[in-house]
């Protein structure tokens, strides 16, 4: 519901804007248009007072033109339901851009165009109109609070395009800084849980008599297989065809198999990253034809996240795995670079007599 209201836009808001032509008790209309609104300002104790408008064309307005508006939004029917809150989505305001020319009459620009930073304000329209203009239904949650809208304005600052931008990069870069280090973070944690699975793993192997005959990959999965087959191993970039049955290692619990959805062999790229790690790596060993069981450490699975109500958080995994088919042409791997060798030019000795140069004989006729 709530993202429905930012979906709109403007092109709403400007329609609602347009909608109400009479104005209800406490509401004024501003001359020349259709915009009815509350504008207020707090006063010196904190208290909130009406504030009148400036007259047209003060150069007030005139200086904020192609400016951005720093603003709190808030949607409510007039029964005071909450539709959407943008401190709900986000606690900073949210830019609004106020046109270079003369905003056009009934717009939410020209509603937005009444503000100073410290200013709060209310407008009310009227849904049932202004969906009828743009030829769509009221939708259901609107029509059962009422037909009117209200829109609650609350104007925090007024900066430049140029300092708007500054401000996103700058925030751009802070939320790469962030995620960045919640990577580098997240990173140290898998290792050290993949350190602890790995031990549990090893114990397990030995316990069930497994030991022997597993193997590991590179990449910290084990696998032990039960039945070689006769193919060829997939390379990467392959389409692979897959039979499966996963349990978590812990309990032997099932959470997943083909023979839930009609025994079909689950097909995926070999090395591209459309499953687990550990299927990645564990299948990339195996010759076609051939059976096995996989056994998982939780980063190379589903992590810290686990899936769904299935598979809970740092849960090691077991797979019963048979290889059906390997179908598509390999992924081309890179050609890595021979360096060419230089012969190296062998100086003469310093005082060594250079080679006499034979001058050739010109034969008189």
């Amino acid at each position: 519901m709530r993202r429905l209201f930012f979906l709109l836009g403007a092109t709403l808001l400007a329609q609602l804007a347009s909608a109400q032509t009479t104005p209800v008790p406490g509401f004024a209309v501003l001359p020349g248009s259709t915009t009815q609104y509350q504008l207020f300002r707090r006063d010196a104790a904190g208290h909130y007072a009406p504030r009148p408008l400036a007259p047209a064309g003060d150069a007030a307005y005139a200086s904020r033109a192609g400016q951005v508006l720093l603003v709190h939004l808030e949607y409510r029917t007039d029964r005071d339901s909450v539709l959407m809150s943008s401190r709900q989505r986000r606690p900073e305001p949210v830019p609004v851009g106020l046109p270079p020319t003369q905003p056009k009459h009934g717009s939410v620009e020209e509603a937005m165009s009444l503000l100073l930073p410290g200013d709060s304000a209310v407008f009310r329209f009227q849904a049932d109109t202004a969906f009828a203009q743009m030829q769509q239904p009221v939708p259901p949650f609107i029509k059962r609070a009422g037909n009117a809208l209200r829109l609650t304005v609350a104007a925090k600052e007024l900066v430049t395009m140029e300092q708007m931008q500054a401000r996103q990069q700058e925030m751009m870069a802070k939320q790469q800084a962030l995620m960045a280090e919640q990577q580098r973070l997240a990173k140290g944690r898998a290792a050290g849980i993949l350190v602890k699975d790995d031990a549990t793993i090893q114990t397990y192997l030995k316990e069930h008599k497994l030991n022997l005959q597993a193997k590991k990959t590179a990449g910290g999965t084990w696998y032990v297989i039960t039945k070689r087959g006769p193919g060829v191993v997939p390379q990467k970039g392959q389409t692979v065809s897959v039979k499966y049955r996963g349990t978590i290692l812990e309990t032997g619990k099932e959470f997943d198999s083909s023979a839930k959805h009609g025994d079909t062999p689950f097909e995926f790229g070999l090395g591209q990253g459309q499953v687990i790690p550990g299927w990645d790596q564990g299948l990339a060993v195996l010759p076609k034809g051939s059976k096995a069981t996989l056994y998982i450490p939780s980063p190379l699975g589903y992590g810290e996240r686990g899936a769904g109500g299935d598979i809970p958080p740092n849960a090691i995994l077991s797979f019963d795995v048979e290889l059906i088919d390997i179908k598509g042409t390999p992924t081309p791997q890179p050609t890595a670079a021979v360096p060419v060798k230089k012969t190296p030019v062998k100086k003469a000795a310093t005082g060594a007599k250079k080679a006499p140069v034979k001058k050739a004989t010109v034969k008189k006729k």
